[in-house]
Order: C-alpha cells, then structure tokens, then sequence
C-alpha cells in the first residue's frame, strides 16, 4: 500500500512543483530568489536543528544520516504561509501555500541511501508603486513581478563507519526558470512600456556530512553533527524582450509591439556552507541541541550585471530547539506518546540593501502525531517571524506559517515466505 501511496504522490507534485508560487517577498527578486528549503517539518520545528539522528525520520540536511535509518521511509510536506508585508507607509497581506520537500531514504546494511526533490528557492512577488509629477495632473505608475526559483533533485548515501561515526555525501542537480517584467505607464500618454526577463538555471553542487553519537552513561546520550557544501555554479541563459503595451481599463495589458533584446548569458555562484551542530538528551525521551551554519553569502550576485541596487555579505544562522515524548511506548494514553517540538532561528540572510543588513528571527512549535500500530507518523509545525525592517525605504516581514508533513515508515524488499 505505501509503495501506490508513494507513486501517486510523486506524480501529484511533480506536476504541482512546475505551477507553484513559493513566495510573497519582494526581497526574493535578488540572487536566485528565497532559499526556502530550511529541512523537513520535524527539522523546522525544531528551528531548523539537524543534530539529531532517526531511526524512521528522515534528515535531508545532513546526508550521514541516512545510516541511521532502520526502516525505508518516505517523507512529504507543505507549508501555507501567511505573511504580512509593510513600511511606514503601507502594509499589505498575502496567502501562499507550497510543496517543501518529497524524499525517501532506504536502508541497505549499514548503508543508507537517500533521494528526492527539492524546491530550493522560489521568486513570487507583485508590486505597484503611482508617483505624481510635481505641477502637473500626470502620473507614473509602475509594477514589478516575478514567479519562478530554483528545484534540486538529490541523491546521498551514508554509511556507518563505527558504532559511533557516520558519513555520508550527496549531488544534487538544480534546475529552474526565473521569469521578471516590469512595466511603466504615464497617464498622459497612450502607450507604456514593459521589459520581460527570463532565466534558465542549471549547475550542481554537493553535500558532505559527518555524524557522532555516543553514549554519556547508560541512560544519556551526546550527539554531534558537521555539514560542509562547497561552493558552486549555476549557469544562466538569459533572454529579455521590451514591449509597447496598453494598460485597458480592466488592469490588463496588451502587447502592441515586442522586440527582443540581445543579453549575455551569465552565471552566478551558490555560497559555500558550513554547519555545526551538538546534543544531548535521552533517547525516545527527550532531546535539546544547538547548531551554528556560516554561509559564504559575498560570493553571490543578481542574474544580469545591471542590476547593482543592493549587495551581499557571509552570515550566520543560529539555531536552538528539541523535542520532548512523555512516553514513546505508552497504551493506556496517546497524547504520552506525542513529540512536542520546539525551537528558535536567528540568521542574518546575507542581503544588503541600502545598506542594511536583512535578518530573520522565528520562534517554532510542532507536533508529531504517530498513527496507531504504524512507523507513520503525521508531523505539524507551527512558525511565527519577522524578516527585514519597515525603516530606511524598506520593507518588514511578519509571517506565520502552518507546515505538514508525513512520514511513511516500513519494511519494503522483503522476501515473502508464503504467497
């Protein structure tokens, strides 16, 4: 039954992944957009915490831990995020709801093997701006979109070294289409202008992990993680057209001449990362850990070489959080074998605009709901934060958003004994 539960899903998002809008930050029109990926739902809700080896979970973040894995499983999730934007002068509210995540780990011995796909970073943003020229009835008004992002499909295997060492490495290949436009219209003339942009993505990198668990005394245990990604490159073919357009007067346009434009293909780098990460708790009991993610943010840059309004710097990304089970193998009460999750995330995102250095703070709670008699588990996370500031030109972010995710664990390649 999980193996048509598997395919079917497979091909619903497969399909849905081409269509989806990921995001509704204006802050997503630099660089390859909003990196959204930030792990699994058990992961996030624990602030993005990747210390922590599983036995019917899967850990995308760092591929040594797919040794840990006893059974095959198979991991999905989404998220609907409810973000309100604003500055000093305006604010505005916007609804998305996006695929995070399909990935299924299989393990082999003392081999754990691991592949998936992946929404990377996702471009999704509309934004109007009408200006009055000064002594006269004329006015400009101009809009900027984009929809769009970057996709990886992965595969990794790790292998446990000792009883206490895991390692583990994957290759992931991205691919995605960024599409731009904006448009300027002066009420005094007929006809306004529109310049589209599109840009094919192609590149891969690498992941490379290290994990170590060990017991302090009989009953605690001490975790500790390493997550390395060297630095990479995407190559960009870019096309971009302009166009007479009219503005009717139902808001939508149409094209009365397009020509297109001759622009360089160009490439742009994805940052070199690494993590560390270390816990301690007891097993099916209780779990507390920190992490500490560098990322090589200068080494970035926008799509085409005109545009130069902002910058980029290396950050940081903090996180802290765990989990708690009453008791994993309670009959007489289900609530005792919940996972109650929570977690904190603070990380400079590493774009500079205006000079302002653009952070992100969110607060994390989640649940792990097991299904009675199975591996499988139901996982809910809730994400409350805030993102940039509303001063200096800028915008502020308060979001909230709802992630869900399933996790089917069980035997598969077993050989029947009866028919």
């Amino acid at each position: 039954m999980i193996k048509k539960v598997l395919v079917s899903v497979c091909l619903l998002f497969s399909l849905a992944l081409l269509a989806q809008e990921g995001t509704s930050s204006p802050y997503s029109f630099y660089g390859i957009g909003d990196i959204k990926f930030k792990g699994t739902v058990e992961n996030r809700s624990m602030g993005s915490l990747s210390v922590l080896p599983d036995s019917i979970h899967l850990n995308i973040q760092n591929p040594a831990h797919y040794a840990s894995l006893k059974l095959t499983t198979f991991g999905i999730g989404g998220t609907y995020a409810n973000t309100k934007s604003k500055t000093e002068i305006q604010e505005g509210k916007a609804r998305r709801t996006s695929f995070d995540y399909l990935a299924v780990g299989i393990p082999v011995g003392k081999l754990g093997i691991g592949f998936g796909l992946i929404p990377y970073s996702a471009l999704g943003y509309k934004i109007g701006r009408t200006t009055e020229i000064q002594n006269t009835n004329v006015s400009n008004f101009t809009r900027y979109s984009g929809i769009g992002g970057v996709n990886k499909v992965f595969v990794g295997f790790g292998y446990q070294l000792t009883k206490k060492i895991n390692i583990g490495a994957d290759v992931q290949y991205n691919f995605g289409t960024i599409e731009t436009s904006s448009l300027q219209y002066q009420t005094d003339l007929q006809y306004g202008s529109r310049e589209n942009n599109t840009s094919d993505l192609r590149g891969v990198n690498f992941n490379i992990g290290l994990a170590y668990q060990t017991k302090v005394n009989k009953k605690y245990s001490f975790f500790s993680s390493l997550i390395y990604t060297p630095e990479a490159k995407l190559t960009i073919g870019n096309s971009r057209n302009l166009e007479i357009v009219e503005l009717l007067s139902s808001s939508a346009v149409s094209v009365i001449e397009r020509q297109n434009i001759p622009v360089a293909d160009t490439s742009i780098k994805l940052p070199s990362k690494f993590s560390f990460g270390s816990g301690f708790g007891e097993l099916k009991k209780w779990m507390l850990g920190a992490e500490v993610t560098y990322i090589q943010n200068s080494v970035m840059s926008n799509r085409f070489d005109d545009i130069d309004a902002n910058g980029f710097e290396n950050s940081m990304r903090y996180s802290l959080g765990g989990y708690y089970i009453p008791n994993y193998n309670s009959y007489s009460s289900y609530l005792k074998r919940v996972v109650y999750r929570g977690g904190l995330r603070y990380e400079n995102t590493g774009l500079v605009i205006q000079n302002k250095s653009i952070n992100d703070f969110a607060a994390n709670i989640g649940l792990g709901l097991p299904m009675t008699g199975t591996f499988t588990n139901i996982n809910i996370g809730l994400e409350i934060g805030k993102r940039g500031t509303k001063y200096y030109n800028l915008v502020q972010e308060n979001y909230f958003n709802i992630s869900v995710g399933l996790s089917l664990s069980d035997k598969w390649f077993v050989k029947r004994k009866f028919d």
